[in-house]
């Protein structure tokens, strides 16, 4: 029996001891397990935070370049017929918004949303403009058209969501 008492004597302490060196281990590595990924979340933000300043940059002249002022004045030529025209303005939206598609994963899904809504606005106004032109319509006639129509609208889609964007960019930054 005092063999065990003995051997408790030593047991009891050193599994003590043991149970210590494990919890300080355990704190230890936790504590590095931390910092490495804090400075991994770091060094994401440094590779990150460019491209979504980019990406803002980009979808703010993706709706400069689609607004009907901007649009209509740099795609017009005189003599172009009114269809054609149509059919150019709609690929050069097309083309702008497919260049600049990727862009969405920087961004949050409501200011996504109204990019694209603001887009697709822009279309239903160029069709419904080109639906009121005669045959003999000029590229002229329908820009006037176009801008009639954008006026009267109580919300300019593009500002709205330039404002929009730029309020996350601000909200971000």
């Amino acid at each position: 029996m005092d063999v065990l008492i003995e051997f408790g004597k030593i047991l009891i302490p050193a599994s003590i001891v043991l149970y210590l060196a494990y919890l300080l281990v355990r704190m230890f590595i936790e504590k590095e397990i931390e910092l490495k990924k804090l400075e991994v979340r770091s060094r994401s933000i440094e590779t990150l935070l460019p491209n979504r300043l980019q990406a803002y940059e980009r979808m703010t002249l993706f709706l400069e370049r689609i607004s009907p002022q901007n649009l209509l004045v740099r795609l017009n030529a005189p003599g172009m017929p009114a269809r054609e025209f149509h059919q150019l303005l709609l690929a050069e939206i097309r083309n702008e918004y497919n260049h600049n598609a990727s862009q969405q994963v920087y961004m949050s899904e409501e200011v996504w949303n109204l990019l694209k809504g603001a887009k697709e606005e822009l279309i239903v106004t160029i069709n419904d403009a080109s639906s009121e032109m005669g045959p003999e319509s000029s590229s002229l006639d329908l820009s006037k058209k176009i801008f009639e129509k954008s006026v009267n609208k109580p919300v300019d889609p593009m500002a709205h969501a330039l404002t929009e964007l730029k309020k996350e960019i601000q909200r971000i930054f």
